[in-house]
């Protein structure tokens, strides 16, 4: 079971794993279909679907995998491909009817895939925007305070409801973009909190869902805590825990992970109160008393 209130989307069709990878090379949509199944089986409300550069490369592989992962779950699915007109293949090949009537996710528009957006005048569609990049005095610039992932969201979403009235703000899904803990010594992570809070905070964006891929947290650390617990899905738990109450409602994850809210003496989620208030070489170190008995 996920924790009430906690939508997933189920991120398993993608190249990033290495089984699905592997499924894709050897063109294996019956093993593909298993695993939407599965997920969906796990509980996930939505199925990203990211074919990599398959895609880009045969895009009629895109069109076709659409079409068998529909003929086996009924959840409405999250295209993810950056390229317009291999996603408006994508999205034409979608059939509503196969999903309950719910509208597919495009995922994702940034201000560096700006151009995405024509894509919302093929079909009525929900969408992902990236709030962790903006455009400053013309020029692409990453975010860095909570305050700016605010503005960036805040601005995307005017902009795309004002080309697309029909739009309302329950079809968007504003992704703060989690970074890997252990590479994080700028505090982008502190970031993504706040700006979780002040995007909730905004009468404005009232019903806007705000979403990240937890998987991105724990890469490159151990899998086991000083204290022998699991530590990438402990760390996956203490976001949660933290960004749960301050507005996060949506994950990109693996359905069957078992999410959980953690209590405040787990000794994952004290550790990473104290890393996420740090920067530097501080906050380095600090993840290493997570793993390192010695540090």
């Amino acid at each position: 079971m996920s924790i009430p209130g906690l939508t997933i989307i189920g991120e398993r069709i993608n190249p990033g794993f290495r089984s699905t990878q592997a499924f894709f090379e050897q063109e294996d949509f019956e093993e593909i279909q298993k695993l939407a199944i599965r997920q969906a089986e796990a509980g996930a409300s939505y199925l990203n679907v990211n074919a990599g550069t398959k895609a880009l490369d045969s895009p009629g592989f895109l069109i076709e995998l659409i079409q068998k992962i529909q003929a086996v779950v009924d959840l409405p699915l999250s295209i993810d491909c950056p390229d317009p007109s291999v996603l408006e293949g994508a999205l034409k090949a979608y059939d509503p009817a196969k999903a309950k009537g719910q509208k597919p996710i495009i995922n994702s528009i940034a201000a560096s895939r700006w151009e995405l957006k024509e894509t919302l005048k093929i079909r009525p569609c929900k969408v992902v925007i990236m709030s962790s990049e903006r455009f400053a005095d013309g020029h692409l610039v990453a975010c860095k305070t909570g305050e700016e992932v605010h503005t960036s969201a805040r601005d995307m979403i005017s902009i795309l409801k004002s080309e697309n009235p029909d739009m309302m703000n329950d079809d968007f899904f504003v992704d703060i973009s989690i970074i890997t803990l252990a590479a994080d010594a700028e505090g982008l992570l502190k970031m993504a909190l706040d700006g979780i809070q002040l995007i909730n905070n905004d009468a404005d964006l009232d019903g806007v869902h705000i979403m990240g891929g937890l998987s991105n947290l724990p890469q490159y650390l151990p899998a086991k805590a000083v204290d022998g617990s699991d530590l990438k899905h402990q760390l996956e738990c203490a976001f949660l825990t933290l960004a749960m109450p301050a507005g996060f409602d949506t994950v990109l994850g693996t359905p069957w992970r078992q999410y959980e809210l953690l209590t405040d003496d787990n000794f994952v989620l004290r550790t990473f109160r104290e890393i996420i208030k740090l920067r530097d070489h501080d906050a380095l170190m600090t993840v290493m008393k997570l793993y390192d008995k010695t540090a």
